[in-house]
């Protein structure tokens, strides 16, 4: 929609030059009407949805709206063409409203207008925001000796009044809170709580409850970059993956207490009177899936996992010079879902002891499972790109070490993998159905 807006606007600014330079006028009466037409246009398409109104657009209809009111009174005043006509300057201001309209429109450019996806629950949705202190650890990100706060985000289903079961979400590495909205809705909407975490300095920003923002480390990017590069040796590597899973199970663990405690709590938000503490799930994206499938193996109280696109890390260990992975059995039914991305890079992987913890997995008694989405990259499992082409490829191109570009449609990815995703809590959370998915889509 932001394109064909563009090429509209083009096309207005360049026939009323050559309107002008034909009639060797101004015409600024007509000038002006165009300029209420194309509000009034702006405004019927929001009010019929065919511009779905959003953040995208307050920019296009503020620059709109100046116009119009300048029209309006340059009409009711009539000081029509009372300038002398110069074509230089009748050239430079349709080439300059043009840029305007363009600025005015990077947001729509950016983050494009898309069809939503599927939710195929029954129910309605409602969405809460909470800042959590965590009192026991100190903020490391910075030197003010503050404690820790993570934001979170609720979907949960509105007209349900019953305990429902818990699942926590943890984005990837720079990623945020809401990569993985679509999943977060279609679960709540088939009847579950979704927690979605921000984590503080590893999300690409982070908005509390106070309205204070927080971009994401610096030097953590460049260490993801550097690691997925291969800059440092294995051991150096292995202690930078290990510090960025502390960071993210730390929070996560804390996130868990916090909820679990107003869960139980009979004078806590009504959202938490919704938790059911015995059917606990967690999903996570890239290290947000690794440190999902550590604090699955660490408690007790987790009743299934989800990874969406994750080397395991918190399963290795470093030990002489090599790694080590845990060949204790996986205690809790596991799913992994992987792009063409890390299917690529595991299988690349000859070593014995890996492909022993990968057969381990595979013929775990607690039931687990891998499923590779043939068609996609790393970025595939999220909302990204549909939610913004553009960053898509410019992250795919400076970061992802693989660099396989996505070539199934990104719609069939984002659905598929919500269907197999409810599918597989639906079995473990809530002992419904039956979970026997393929091993390629």
């Amino acid at each position: 929609m932001g394109i064909i807006i563009l090429i509209i606007a083009a096309a207005i600014e360049i026939t009323i030059m050559v309107l002008c330079v034909k009639t060797k006028s101004n015409q600024n009466k007509i000038r002006s009407c165009i300029r209420l037409i194309v509000f009034g246009i702006f405004v019927l398409f929001v009010f019929i949805s065919l511009i779905q109104w959003s953040f995208r657009w307050k920019l296009l209809a503020l620059v709109l709206s100046i116009l119009a009111i300048i029209s309006c009174i340059s009409i009711i005043r009539n000081n029509q063409d009372k300038k002398i006509y110069k074509p230089v300057r009748t050239i430079f201001k349709g080439i300059a409203m043009w840029l305007i309209i363009v600025i005015a429109l990077i947001p729509a450019l950016i983050f494009p207008q898309y069809k939503e996806i599927k939710i195929t629950g029954q129910y309605k949705i409602n969405t809460a925001v909470y800042t959590y202190t965590d009192n026991k650890h100190v903020e490391t990100f910075n030197d003010k000796g503050e404690k820790r706060k993570v934001t979170v985000e609720f979907w949960y289903p509105a007209e349900i009044k019953d305990r429902q079961p818990l699942v926590v979400f943890s984005h990837g590495a720079f990623g945020i809170g809401t990569s993985n909205t679509s999943t977060c809705e279609n679960l709540a909407s088939n009847g579950y709580v979704v927690c979605s975490i921000s984590h503080p300095y590893h999300s690409m920003l982070t908005i509390d409850t106070d309205g204070n923002f927080t971009m994401v480390d610096k030097s953590f990017v460049q260490e993801i970059v550097d690691v997925n590069n291969s800059v440092y040796d294995e051991k150096t590597s292995y202690k930078i993956e290990q510090k960025w899973m502390k960071v993210r199970t730390d929070d996560m663990n804390f996130v868990l207490d916090t909820i679990i405690s107003y869960a139980k709590d009979g004078n806590s938000d009504n959202i938490y009177q919704l938790i059911d503490v015995n059917k606990i799930g967690l999903m996570g994206h890239s290290l947000g899936g690794a440190a999902s499938a550590k604090i699955g193996r660490n408690r007790k109280d987790i009743k299934s996992v989800i990874n969406l696109d994750a080397d395991l890390l918190g399963e290795y260990g470093f030990k002489d010079g090599e790694h080590i992975i845990n060949q204790e059995i996986y205690p809790t039914p596991i799913l992994s879902i992987y792009t063409d991305d890390m299917k690529k890079l595991l299988d690349g992987v000859k070593d014995s002891n890996f492909i022993k913890h990968r057969k381990m997995l595979a013929d775990n008694t607690h039931d687990a499972y891998e499923v590779h989405i043939a068609g996609t990259s790393h970025l595939s499992l999220t909302d990204l790109p549909m939610f913004s082409p553009f960053i898509m490829r410019m992250i795919s191109n400076q970061v992802e070490k693989v660099g396989i570009k996505q070539k199934a449609n990104k719609f069939y990815v984002v659905e598929t993998m919500n269907s197999i995703v409810l599918k597989f809590f639906d079995y473990y959370l809530k002992d419904k159905g039956i979970f026997h998915p393929k091993s390629i889509y």
